[in-house]
């Protein structure tokens, strides 16, 4: 089909990631593709930008193994494309008390998913890196080799370009006011912008991070759970002489520990000496009026680095921190489904990621891709993603493993 210059097989509203992930895939499958977005590329706005964030396979829900392992495939596919890398492999390592149910659930789907891991005690860590972690009598560690590093605007960055070179579209300081059906064609969608600019699109896909719950409540009347959170990660500084202990490339993982505070980070990679640790967790804040604090570094984060780390990591404070924002659902799984309504399966949402998306956006990018284009995705267990969960159970998914982590 011929269209003009404001016409598009799929727009797709929302360049973090997500939309930057499912545009590649689009043009990549020969659609005419534009990618908007409300602020600069690359902004540091949202969830998408920053150094880095952590790949693992490491899941107490089964459901995502699935995703991630198929994303493991396609970032390493993206990057023979592009041709720089953005995935460094490292181990991953969970710690936690020993009858922790988040630690036997990841136990539990592991054994279901046939992924290869190790349950460790506290000698048994220690000898498996080197004396760089030290857990308490009571706790176990669950190493695995599925784990890494993901250089994470580097990375949205890899998927614009592809996009862009596979001849999507790419349109930045476009905010969109409103998403509705085009009744004089009697078919599409027709997105405008809140500059006046309107763009045709035979169906619209929308991945507006923070901004999801209002974009979708102007546009349908929906309000989806998702609560944006301020959050802030840590670089901390390791000390003189134990530098090459921590960093990428020696047999240090990335890492998280279950109970409260929930604790994880990464090996050395971005800022030499300096190590990412933080509090999985963050504040309630609407993304348009964001306080923007500095973040607040908890007494139980600074004790539990001078525990673990035994003394090589400085645990008075970090050297750096960084701002980042969290879409959070009531559950904190997924939300990938069709708006419905007057739009029926014309337009597709991806959104409340609930900080943990960015590793699987490869995988979720094509399945976005495959709703929208065919009204179907194979290699998903949608029903967990829908939004009608939320109407049977206003806290979505059951599960049966304690809720933990948050700042406290």
């Amino acid at each position: 089909m011929g269209y003009s210059d404001d016409e598009f097989d799929v727009i797709v509203v929302g360049a973090g990631v997500i939309g930057s992930s499912t545009a590649y895939q689009l043009a990549k499958r020969g659609q005419k593709t534009l990618l908007l977005e409300q602020f600069d590329f690359l902004h540091h706005r949202g969830s998408s930008h920053g150094e880095s964030r952590t790949i693992r396979a490491t899941y107490p829900e089964d459901y995502y193994y699935g995703l991630v392992n198929e994303s493991y495939q396609m970032w390493e596919q993206a990057q023979t494309e592009v041709g720089f890398r953005v995935y460094f492999k490292t181990q991953q390592f969970d710690m936690g008390p020993a009858d922790a149910k988040h630690l036997l659930a990841i136990i539990a789907s592991c054994q279901k998913n046939a992924v290869p891991y190790h349950v460790l005690n506290r000698q048994q860590v220690a000898e498996c890196f080197s004396g760089q972690i030290d857990i308490p009598e009571d706790w176990i560690g669950v190493s695995c080799e599925h784990g890494g590093v993901i250089k994470s605007t580097k990375a949205v960055s890899m998927f614009q370009m592809l996009a862009f070179k596979n001849g999507a579209f790419l349109r930045d300081n476009v905010e969109v006011a409103s998403i509705t059906k085009d009744e004089e064609k009697g078919c599409g969608v027709m997105v405008s912008a809140s500059n006046g600019k309107k763009f045709w699109g035979k169906k619209c896909v929308v991945t507006a991070g923070a901004w999801m719950r209002k974009l979708v409540k102007t546009v349908s009347g929906i309000e989806l759970p998702i609560q944006p959170l301020e959050t802030s990660v840590g670089y901390w500084r390791i000390k003189e002489g134990h530098e090459a202990k921590y960093a990428i490339g020696s047999n240090f993982p990335t890492f998280v520990s279950h109970g409260k505070p929930k604790i994880f980070g990464t090996p050395s990679l971005e800022f030499p000496g300096l190590i990412k640790i933080a509090v999985d967790g963050g504040y309630a804040c609407d993304p348009d009026k964001r306080p923007w604090g500095p973040g607040v570094t908890p007494s139980s984060l600074k004790l539990w680095i001078e525990e673990r780390f035994r003394g090589m990591v400085d645990s008075n404070g970090p050297v750096s921190t960084q701002l980042c924002m969290y879409s959070m659902t009531p559950d904190e799984d997924f939300l990938i489904d069709f708006l419905g309504g007057e739009f029926a399966k014309d337009v597709v949402i991806g959104g409340g990621f609930s900080g943990h998306g960015f590793k699987m956006s490869p995988a979720i990018g094509r399945i976005l891709t495959d709703l929208v284009l065919t009204g179907e995705a194979k290699g998903v267990e949608l029903k967990y993603f829908r939004i009608a969960r939320f109407e049977e159970n206003p806290k979505g998914n059951i599960k049966d493993f304690e809720d933990h982590g948050g700042i406290s």
